[in-house]
């Protein structure tokens, strides 16, 4: 039987040590290949290990978030099961995104369940991200909202504020961040990924292809075509299915 190879992000170490023995007692095929107690440790565990599941405590006492690490993980392709001591923290959203959760104390029967229905390397590209749109969703839902977003890369890791982005644009699975001094970055999320993380009473998306930040809006227009001009003057197409949804954010400005 091939094991999932696993790690454990918790801030607590008793509790760590406790979900590693249940694993161990009945979870054959998972194989924990490290842990750690937060953000930073939990990615370096991470980029070394490659684990193919993460076990992650998603608000630990020490105050890191677990959806912090999400936004970092060089792999997206990672499944979560998501560990929480808060009874009710936050259960409605986690069964509406369709994302496995276990509450502490871990009961055996919850662990085993979720466990098996971890089916790795089996999803097709759709589904996979389904998950992440899933993933990002719970984010939204739960999460504090940011001011700064963070892009990790090969050299390390990104950090941006909100504010300071002009604009985004799909290339590919991939997007381009356009910022206010004249520069871009290419990042390996998709813009839907983004579309979930933006602040949305600062970001709308205005096309399959373009998500713009509506302070660097300077024209709507709608003379041969939908299209909006930035104030770096660049022409950005609008859908016709969000003419008034744009419309409303632009007067309410």
């Amino acid at each position: 039987m091939k094991k999932i190879n696993s790690i454990i992000v918790d801030d607590e170490f008793h509790a760590r040590e406790n979900l590693k023995l249940l694993i161990a007692e009945y979870c054959p095929t998972i194989n924990i290949v490290g842990e750690a107690d937060g953000v930073e440790n939990g990615l370096k565990e991470i980029e070394t290990k490659n684990p193919q599941l993460l076990f992650l405590d998603i608000r630990m006492p020490s105050g890191t978030e677990g959806f912090e690490l999400l936004d970092l993980l060089p792999n997206k392709e990672i499944r979560i099961i998501f560990i929480t001591a808060f009874k009710d923290y936050a259960i409605k959203a986690f069964k509406a995104n369709a994302i496995d959760y276990l509450l502490k104390p871990v009961d055996i029967d919850e662990l085993k369940q979720a466990v098996s229905k971890i089916e790795l390397n089996k999803f097709t590209e759709k589904e996979n991200n389904n998950y992440l749109e899933q993933l990002n969703a719970l984010s939204s839902n739960i999460g504090t909202p940011k001011n700064k977003l963070s892009i990790a890369n090969r050299k390390g890791i990104k950090i941006i504020n909100q504010k300071d982005i002009v604009r985004l644009e799909a290339n590919g699975n991939c997007t381009i961040l356009f910022y206010t001094d004249g520069t871009n970055y290419l990042d390996t999320r998709t813009l839907k990924t983004y579309e979930n993380l933006l602040n949305e009473n600062l970001f709308f998306r205005v096309h399959k292809s373009h998500i713009v930040n509506l302070n660097f809006v300077k024209e709507y227009s709608r003379d041969l075509r939908p299209v909006i001009t930035m104030t770096t003057n660049i022409n950005i197409p609008v859908s016709r299915f969000k003419v008034r949804g744009l419309t409303s954010k632009l007067k309410s400005l």
